[in-house]
């Protein structure tokens, strides 16, 4: 059976899109292997323009009766749900009936980190009759190759503050903080919270214009991964061209991030980025 036939197979997919240029890059990978894509942009989270020439039905965060009737009448079963999105606090949710009958689950998911209510958000929407899959089970062109990205190579240096944040990271997996960490001459410099790792590279960036930081320009490295123990349907560690930008700014060497769990936003231009700046985009085996 072809790919485009084996697809068709499947049904339509039903899309969620939170900010960002994944969502769409993902919608377009899946079109190619010929599914059907259904767009679903979440209000206050995505860029109207970016739905401006292309089939849509806006969503709100807790309201789920418009995509529910929506899905099932295309004949949807499966549901991606990819794209930044700032976590609304309990009190701000105005909730339709549909989202109403799985409240408690939404509940107990909001008492924890981001980890914890996604996929506390996923047993709801299985609840309702679907299934939720990660956008690199549609679309794994969208994964992290292992290797380097570009002309810029780590140093060994690099290589040492690499493995430290991975060391890091996976030590900080069961508190559910943060996907990323920057380090710097075996130094942790700043590790990803609430604020995203953009955030996090502007507040790098920050401290060495006011000379707070001892590590020269061009040394430290910013360091992704998963949590262990993470749905990876829901939450998976992504790098674009703006990462590469953010590095550049904070004055670091380059990126890490785990190969075949870390999604590539606008890969090409990543490349292009990375190359310009000087700085080195590398994928490393997940290890044991």
């Amino acid at each position: 059976m072809s790919v485009n036939a084996a697809a068709k197979q499947e049904g339509p997919l039903a899309l969620i899109c939170g900010g960002g240029s994944l969502p769409l890059a993902v919608a377009d990978h899946v079109a190619k292997r010929g599914r059907r894509v259904l767009l679903f942009p979440i209000h206050g989270a995505a860029d109207p323009a970016d739905f401006a020439n292309r089939p849509h039905q806006w969503v709100h965060v807790a309201q789920a009766r418009g995509f529910i009737r929506t899905a099932r009448a295309a004949n949807c079963r499966d549901v991606v749900l990819i794209g930044s999105l700032v976590r609304p606090a309990l009190w701000q949710l105005r909730l339709d009936l549909s989202t109403l009958r799985v409240l408690p689950l939404l509940v107990q998911g909001f008492f924890g980190g981001d980890n914890h209510l996604l996929s506390a958000v996923g047993k709801a929407f299985e609840k309702h009759g679907f299934r939720m899959v990660g956008a690199h089970e549609v679309a794994p062109e969208v994964l992290m190759p292992e290797g380097t990205l570009g002309r810029v190579q780590p140093s060994e240096r690099d290589r040492s503050d690499i493995a430290l944040g991975v060391d890091y990271l996976r030590a900080a997996a069961p508190f559910d903080v943060g996907q990323a960490v920057v380090v710097a001459n075996k130094h942790v410099l700043a590790v990803e919270a609430a604020e995203g790792t953009d955030a996090m590279l502007a507040r790098v960036a920050e401290m060495r214009v006011n000379g707070r930081l001892r590590a020269p320009a061009g040394t430290g490295v910013l360091v992704k991964a998963p949590k262990r123990g993470q749905d990876l349907r829901f939450d998976m560690p992504s790098i674009g061209p703006k990462t590469v930008d953010g590095v550049a700014r904070a004055g670091l060497a380059g990126i890490a991030v785990v190969a075949g769990s870390t999604i590539i936003a606008e890969p090409d231009l990543l490349v292009q980025a990375a190359d310009r700046a000087g700085v080195f985009v590398i994928g490393e085996s997940a290890g044991p």
